[in-house]
């Protein structure tokens, strides 16, 4: 199977951290010309190569329209959307703060908002010209899924992407738009933002160290490993294609067996 995205016009978010360049390569790789995004003043050796770069805070809803209007005027077009900007602050429930709590939610679930409502013009626009529709793929996690300890924040923002998902798959689909929206569930993934939350366990005093946290985590893992960010927009970029046209308002766990258990 050949997993072709030639001539789509893809708008990746977050794209500077380990999973958005990632993904903005295996959009690349698939034949995507990939609008990659993340917050201004992002360092030039973290912006994903062969992308066209645009400064996106997914919370700001004018900057968003910004882009939009941008990517309409260079391309004319927006065939997928990839909703991948995030944020995990771990603590203990006792210590969450409103002004905590509100910036998990404002990345993780309105930049989600913002984005799709946004690009919608565009993507209704685009999707009758894809035989598999325009496709919009919003990262959530396993902890989407199912609860984890000092990320109460996280655990609920997650679990809003996955039925925002599932609640416009049914809505887009009533009202005839040619538009497919999935949810994608990774767990354990060897980036930054993962080696910061295990240092932060650690400080916690919930295990020893960063290293016995990596441990537990790969242990966790049937696969015995945590994934690598290119596993993950492998499945991002099938989603994103054509052989994926009956996927809609699915969730995709690509988290190497630790929600078998």
């Amino acid at each position: 199977m050949t997993v072709s995205l030639d001539g789509a016009v893809a708008l990746v978010t977050g794209a500077a951290g380990g999973i958005g360049t990632a993904i903005c390569a295996a959009l690349r790789e698939g034949g995507a010309t990939v609008v990659a995004t993340d917050l201004a003043g992002t360092p030039a050796g973290r912006r994903p190569a062969d992308a066209e770069w645009l400064d996106l805070d997914v919370t700001d809803e004018a900057a968003w329209a910004g882009v939009v209007r941008e990517v309409d005027g260079r391309h004319g077009r927006l065939d997928i959307l990839v909703n991948n900007a995030g944020v995990s602050i771990v603590e203990r429930f006792e210590d969450v703060t409103l002004a905590s709590w509100r910036k998990t939610m404002s990345i993780n679930v309105d930049g989600v908002f913002l984005g799709i409502r946004a690009a919608l013009p565009l993507l209704k626009k685009s999707g009758p010209l894809r035989r598999g529709g325009a496709s919009v793929v919003s990262l959530s996690s396993v902890a989407g899924l199912a609860g984890a300890e000092f990320n109460a924040a996280y655990c609920a923002s997650k679990g809003a992407v996955r039925l925002l998902t599932k609640a416009l798959a049914v809505e887009f689909s009533a009202l005839g738009y040619a538009i497919r929206v999935n949810s994608v569930h990774p767990g354990g993934v060897d980036t930054n933002m993962v080696d910061s939350i295990f240092a932060t366990y650690a400080r916690l005093g919930v295990v020893e160290s960063a290293e016995a946290a990596y441990d537990l985590s790969r242990r966790a893992h049937p696969l015995g490993r945590m994934a690598r960010p290119e596993e993950i927009a492998a499945g991002i970029r099938f989603l994103a294609s054509d052989e994926a046209s009956n996927m809609h308002g699915s969730e995709m766990v690509l988290d190497g067996g630790f929600t078998a258990r």
